[in-house]
């Protein structure tokens, strides 16, 4: 008599590969194999098959020939001391590997730029023009009664948004998810005391939320769409309303949808309560950004350069760069797994990534396999709130060296370079 398989057995995990940061997982290892048991989050599921819980046998590569890490390290820091004008991008890491990437950045010279700066910048400009009033998970939690869903629901980036947000709890307050443009959500269907419903938009999305907010205003608008007028009374009468956008969505000129969706929350906020949750900062873009502002004062798209510290939202944008033949070499940082890849170059490239970004690495470029933080190292991520940045344990050891230990010994090796030459 053969007894019943018995479930591997499995541990709390919180996952980097979303910037919700999902920190009531549990992973469970079959074999070499890593799977989720009982909470799914389809993002962390699908980043889970590039991982093998046994060392890593990726070796670092120059111009696709095996080499040591230290003949490497000193390609690196030979390409990027010799740039005049070095581009940092990617830039998917945690807390640590940022910390170690501004005095590199600093010493080069060099303009950093995330692979989604595009995205970010829709509400970094908005913020900075208008200023934003946003809000954290706990407070949509406990307190939020109408939430307003801009666009479609995040379900391909932030596929755990609603529970982590508590929507279907028994102790939730009731409350109506409203999508402005987008389509119902199903996974809602299921969910006790909720309610949703579809507003269509009256043209494109911008001209939805500039009537919106006029009619929240109490302005006059011609010919207003009667959804619309009922959904903006209903953001008055709400106790707590919370405006939910994926800056992803945004079309290009994004940063005028936030910028009035910030307005439409102030207003609100002179006879109630509501509040912004932005929606961005997958693969470390929001931990990269947070620490550059408190290191520097400046976000992305910065450089500390001849003129001192400088930032330019616009002239600063990868792509741009790249294509206008503005920078001299390349850096790139991806130690979440193969995306984002580096873009095709023929500049002197020097990739940190996971190991299965080798494939994507361009034949003459320098390619140093690192380590995934909360999978074979531990570190810390933001959440996407902003608030809170959190622990992630090593689930194995992977055998490769971080960014941050890789990072730390490229600009070591470049400051020692530009002290020889200045002697």
């Amino acid at each position: 008599m053969t007894s019943p398989a018995t479930a591997p057995p499995t541990r709390p995990w919180t996952s980097p590969f979303c910037a919700l940061l999902n920190d009531d997982l549990q992973l469970a290892q079959q074999g070499l194999q890593f799977t989720l048991s009982g909470t799914v989050c389809e993002r962390a599921q699908r980043a889970l098959r590039h991982f093998s819980a046994e060392p890593s046998t990726a070796t670092p590569r120059i111009a696709g020939q095996a080499t040591s890490l230290d003949d490497a390290i000193e390609r690196a820091a030979q390409w990027l001391s010799a740039s005049r004008q070095p581009l940092f991008g990617g830039l998917a890491t945690d807390v640590a590997g940022a910390r170690a990437l501004y005095p590199l950045a600093c010493a080069t010279g060099a303009i950093c730029d995330a692979a989604a700066g595009a995205v970010q910048l829709h509400g970094l400009r908005a913020l900075q023009d208008r200023g934003a009033f946003v809000t954290t998970l706990a407070e949509v939690r406990n307190r939020a009664d109408l939430i307003v869903c801009i666009g479609e629901a995040p379900r391909q980036g932030f596929p755990n948004l609603w529970r982590r947000c508590g929507i279907g709890e028994p102790l939730v307050a009731l409350r109506e998810i409203v999508f402005l443009g987008g389509a119902l959500d199903a996974s809602l269907d299921a969910l006790p005391g909720v309610t949703q419903r579809r507003v269509a938009l009256p043209g494109d999305l911008f001209d939805a939320v500039a009537q919106l907010s006029a009619l929240v205003a109490g302005r006059r608008v011609p010919d207003a769409a009667p959804a619309l007028a009922a959904l903006a009374g209903q953001l008055r009468a709400a106790r707590y309303a919370v405006i939910v956008w994926e800056a992803a969505q945004l079309p290009e000129h994004g940063a005028l949808i936030a910028e009035a969706l910030n307005q439409l929350v102030g207003t609100l906020n002179r006879s109630t309560r509501a509040a912004l949750l932005p929606l961005v900062g997958n693969d470390g873009l929001l931990t990269v950004n947070q620490v550059f502002s408190w290191l520097s004062g400046l976000p992305l798209r910065s450089r500390a350069g001849p003129l001192g510290l400088e930032h330019e939202p616009l002239r600063f944008d990868a792509r741009r760069l790249l294509a206008d033949g503005s920078v001299d070499a390349l850096l790139w940082i991806s130690s979440f797994g193969p995306e984002p890849a580096p873009p095709a170059t023929t500049l002197p490239t020097v990739v940190l990534g996971h190991p299965a970004l080798q494939a994507a690495v361009a034949a003459d470029a320098v390619f140093i396999p690192v380590s995934t933080p909360g999978m074979g190292s531990a570190g810390h991520l933001f959440r996407v709130d902003g608030v809170v940045a959190l622990p992630l344990d090593a689930v194995y050891d992977d055998g490769l060296p971080t960014v941050a230990q890789v990072l730390t010994r490229i600009a070591a090796r470049v400051v020692a370079r530009k002290q020889g030459e200045g002697a």
